[in-house]
C-alpha cells in the first residue's frame, strides 16, 4: 500500500476567507433565519474551524454586523449605480423599489436588521440612501419650480425615502399581519408584483405632492 495522501491546506488571503464565510453566513440566513447563523455552522459550511471563523470576526455578534453591513453595501451600490444612471434617464422610484424589494423579499435581513436594532445595535454609518435622496431631492425640486411651487424640503424627501425603505424591507414580516388587520385575507395576499407596482404608486404622489411635513422648508 501507498502512503495515504494528505489534504492539501488551502491558503486564502484575508479578504478571501472574509468573503467566504460572509458567502456562507448569508446562505445561513436565506436558509433558516438569524438564529441559524452562528460560528459553528458556519465554519462547517466552509471547512474551516470556529476558531477560523472567530479569527476574522471575533464573536457571533460581529458576524451578524458585519453581515447586514454587507447586505447594505451591496444595496448601497446598487443604489448608487441606478443614481448615475437616473443622471441621464431620470429618477426612477420603480427601481428604486425593485432594487429593495429583491434584497428583502425572503424576510431574512429584515429580520435580521429588526433583531439586531432590538438588541442594541445602532448603525453608525451617514446613511446608505444619500445618493437616492440627493437624486430625488433634485427631481422634486426641479418639479416644483415648473409647476410654481415653493421649494420642497430635504427633510420632507430623507422622511419619504426612509419610509419606503422601511415599508419594502418589514414587508416580509408584518405586511400580511397589519393588511389581515384591516380585513384583507390571508388567501388574497397580492404577489410581489403587485406590491411594487402599489409601492411605487404611493411613493411617486409623495414625493411629486404638496409639502405634507411641519416646519419644512
Amino acid at each position: 500500500m501507498g502512503t495515504p495522501k494528505t489534504q492539501r491546506r488551502i491558503r486564502r488571503s484575508r479578504d478571501e476567507a472574509r468573503q467566504l464565510i460572509l458567502a456562507a453566513a448569508e446562505q445561513i440566513l436565506r436558509e433558516s433565519g438569524p438564529e441559524a447563523v452562528n460560528v459553528r455552522a458556519v465554519a462547517t459550511r466552509v471547512g474551516l474551524t470556529d476558531a477560523a471563523v472567530n479569527h476574522h470576526f471575533g464573536t457571533r455578534d460581529e458576524l451578524l454586523e458585519t453581515l447586514l453591513r454587507h447586505a447594505g453595501r451591496r444595496l448601497k451600490d446598487a443604489l448608487d449605480a441606478a443614481a448615475e444612471q437616473w443622471k441621464e434617464t431620470g429618477a426612477s422610484v420603480r427601481q428604486l423599489v425593485d432594487i429593495m424589494a429583491d434584497l428583502y423579499a425572503d424576510g431574512s435581513y429584515g429580520e435580521l436588521a429588526l433583531r439586531l436594532h432590538l438588541s442594541g445595535w445602532r448603525d453608525r454609518g451617514s446613511g446608505m440612501l444619500g445618493t437616492v435622496v440627493t437624486v430625488l431631492h433634485e427631481r422634486r425640486s426641479q418639479a416644483c419650480v415648473a409647476a410654481g411651487r415653493g421649494a420642497p424640503s430635504m427633510a420632507e424627501t430623507q422622511f419619504v425615502v426612509g419610509l419606503l425603505h422601511q415599508t419594502v424591507a418589514l414587508d416580509p414580516l408584518f405586511g400580511a399581519p397589519f393588511r389581515f388587520s384591516a380585513g384583507a385575507r390571508r388567501s388574497d395576499e397580492p404577489a410581489l408584483e403587485q406590491k411594487k407596482k402599489a409601492w411605487t404608486a404611493m411613493f411617486e404622489a409623495a414625493l411629486a405632492g404638496e409639502p405634507a411635513l411641519a416646519g419644512g422648508e
